[in-house]
């Protein structure tokens, strides 16, 4: 593949969320590949709402009906959404050489590049689920957030920040070419809230990670 193919292939990811027209739904996970362990979060009907509803939160309302059944039975099958049908089919998950990322400054390119080395199947220990090590040390909660990320690396200059807060994307907000260029927040888990089921449960609602 010529470095033209290559960047345009990159051009594509860093496009925002595919919608036009929505990826096809992805029945069954693919078992060539290790996957995280299946998780049992105790969720109220209440909960599996909210996780659902959470997981909305990146997409237009015309697709929340098409998007929300699948949502919720990615939820009841894994414990968590991760959104495979948004699983980037279209390049090879791999780092790639610095200059060919559609970038405007140096520094994002090269976090886009340690994004997808982290995901690459030969270096995450559970790729589909953005699992890089640890059993659930995860580079992103979902595939949105994933091309989410991707596009707002593309468009930030040397003057702005990213704000991250456990893998959702807060935005790009002014600063300076001394600052940071992700700012990054992960856990947030309180005393009285910081047991394996508080955990599992926030987990399944999307809100750390």
């Amino acid at each position: 593949m010529s470095e033209g193919d290559i960047k345009a292939q990159l051009v594509r990811l860093c496009s925002g969320i595919p919608l036009s027209p929505l990826p096809p739904r992805v029945e069954k996970r693919d078992e060539s590949l290790p996957h995280a362990p299946v998780l049992t979060p105790v969720l109220s009907e209440q909960d599996c709402k909210l996780a659902v509803k959470n997981a909305l939160r990146y997409f237009p309302k015309d697709i929340h009906k098409e998007l929300a059944a699948e949502f919720a039975q990615e939820l009841k099958l894994y414990g968590h959404i991760y959104m495979y049908r948004f699983l980037p089919s279209h390049i090879q998950m791999k780092a790639y050489p610095i200059h060919l990322y559609p970038a405007k400054c140096t520094q994002a390119a090269a976090i886009m590049l340690m994004i997808m080395n982290n995901l690459d199947h030969k270096v995450a220990q559970f790729p589909h689920e953005l699992v890089t090590y640890g059993g659930n040390g995860q580079v992103l909660g979902n595939w949105a957030q994933f091309w989410l990320v991707m596009n707002y690396l593309s468009e930030m200059t040397d003057a702005q920040t990213l704000v991250m807060y456990s893998g959702h994307p807060s935005g790009l907000f002014p600063s300076q070419p001394s600052a940071p260029r992700v700012v990054i927040t992960n856990g947030m888990m309180i005393p009285n809230y910081s047991s394996r089921q508080d955990y599992e449960r926030f987990f399944a609602l999307g809100v750390t990670m």
